[in-house]
């Protein structure tokens, strides 16, 4: 018999173990030779459970092997963790975490399928939300998704920083492709701030600041584009603060969290912007048939930062094709998604299997097509290819996601990647749907799980 377990995780479980047997307090303190108030002490942890006392529990109880199970606390305490950090409750220290594993393991247990179904639910709503059009769609959602949500109700446009950033672009004297010289210079101008490329240590930050020596340090293997990018992501917040504060004013946020995380997302959009200023970027858009290579190339940026871009273009006096964006990695989780509609994808029980942009991570390097119909009868044209970044060389670790950008097929003609597809015929649409928890499609070979109730 293994007794290895921690001493304080015994207690619980041997007063689970008597009721389980039947047995009252008083009686089992009885059978085992002792009194019920040292039997009480040995519940709550106050004695230890002793050899002696543990060969006599063997003899009137049986099989006591679950006492003594040390894995269950393990497996339960990670799991545990990330819930409690989902509801809010991230001061919860690891003892506090394994002694719920293992002194309640069945309560531990019951709180991850509660969470669980409150993931779903909380899904489900969001997504009767959107599709009924509800002012305060999204409210459900964490931080980061209230956020983005805030966006797709903008059409993934904002006016005022889009007007600035072209203002700016032109009272600077920027050049598309030749930003990042100026950008530079104006830090240090403006800010005293410095602008210095490094080989920095892997991460997720593209960018460090050390306030001491005023210095923006920007790893070495972004591409001159990119660096502009954070660069004006930087001046953003320096120079143009208020401008984003306004913008956010209006979105009704008034915790912290949501505030900063808008910040991030508005500043980045205004360095977008500045890089891609909103009318030179549309005639180009527009005279290349969406070429989205050839736009990164006239730009200095990179294959995800264009489509990025080109899911922005909502102006009303000088619209671009209404796309939708996503980013996702092998694993399907959605770190970007926009889109200028209600086209709404789960963020419980991943995305559709079936979806192009997962083939990209199988060809990598290729720009992949596909004609998609939803359950309700709409169908889109995408377009997916995998991108990476990270340090340059063997063995450098990188990060790689695929990006797709789709339109509906009514748009399909004006892009360069339809050319020689019959994409209108209805034979060659692929059925794809919004994630498995929330998709009607019974008959589909895919299904990994089953539909919501209700739904």
């Amino acid at each position: 018999m293994n007794y290895s377990a921690p001493q304080r995780q015994l207690g619980l479980r041997l007063l689970r173990l008597r009721e389980q047997r039947g047995y009252s307090q008083a009686d089992l303190a009885r059978a085992l030779g002792l009194s019920a108030s040292y039997l009480n002490q040995i519940e709550r942890n106050k004695r230890p459970l002793t050899p002696a006392v543990q060969k006599k529990l063997g003899e009137v109880l049986g099989d006591v092997s679950t006492l003594f199970d040390d894995d269950e606390p393990a497996a339960l305490q990670e799991s545990l963790g990330e819930t409690l950090r989902d509801l809010g409750l991230a001061e919860v220290s690891a003892t506090e975490l394994r002694a719920l594993a293992g002194n309640l393991p069945q309560v531990s247990r019951a709180l991850l399928d509660l969470h669980r179904r409150h993931l779903a639910l909380r899904e489900h709503a969001a997504a009767l939300e959107f599709q009924l059009g509800e002012p305060g769609a999204g409210g459900t959602l964490p931080a980061g998704d209230q956020v983005r949500e805030f966006f797709n109700r903008m059409h993934n446009h904002i006016p005022e920083l889009d007007e600035l950033a072209e203002q700016l672009f032109a009272e600077w004297g920027l050049a598309p492709g030749h930003v990042a010289p100026r950008l530079r210079q104006l830090l240090a101008d403006r800010h005293g701030v410095l602008v210095e490329v490094a080989a920095l240590q892997a991460g997720r930050e593209k960018r460090q600041y050390d306030a001491g020596s005023r210095t923006l340090w920007l790893p070495d293997y972004l591409e001159p584009g990119q660096q502009a990018f954070q660069m004006a992501v930087e001046l953003a917040l320096r120079g143009y603060l208020p401008q984003i504060d306004a913008v956010i004013a209006r979105t009704g946020f008034s915790d912290e969290a949501r505030i900063a995380q808008a910040r991030i997302g508005l500043s980045n959009y205004f360095a977008g912007a500045l890089v891609m200023p909103y009318m030179r970027f549309l005639r180009a858009a527009e005279a290349s048939s969406y070429d989205i290579e050839l736009l990164a190339h006239q730009f200095g940026v990179g294959f995800e930062a264009v489509c990025h871009r080109l899911s922005t273009l909502a102006r009303r006096s000088a619209p671009g094709l209404p796309f939708f964006f996503i980013r996702v990695d092998r694993a399907g989780n959605v770190s970007k998604r926009h889109s200028a509609t209600d086209f709404h994808f789960s963020q419980v029980g991943g995305s559709c299997p079936l979806w192009i942009v997962y083939e990209a991570f199988n060809q990598p390097g290729r720009i992949l097509t596909q004609t998609a119909r939803m359950p309700d009868g709409r169908r889109h044209f995408w377009l997916a290819r995998q991108v990476s970044s990270g340090p340059v060389g063997h063995g450098q670790p990188r990060k790689t996601f695929a990006v797709a950008l789709g339109c509906d097929l009514q748009h399909a003609d004006r892009l360069v990647y339809s050319l020689g597809l019959d994409v209108q015929s209805p034979g060659n649409s692929v059925s794809i749907g919004p994630g498995c928890r929330v998709c009607p499609r019974e008959d589909c070979m895919q299904r990994a799980f089953t539909q919501l109730p209700g739904r």
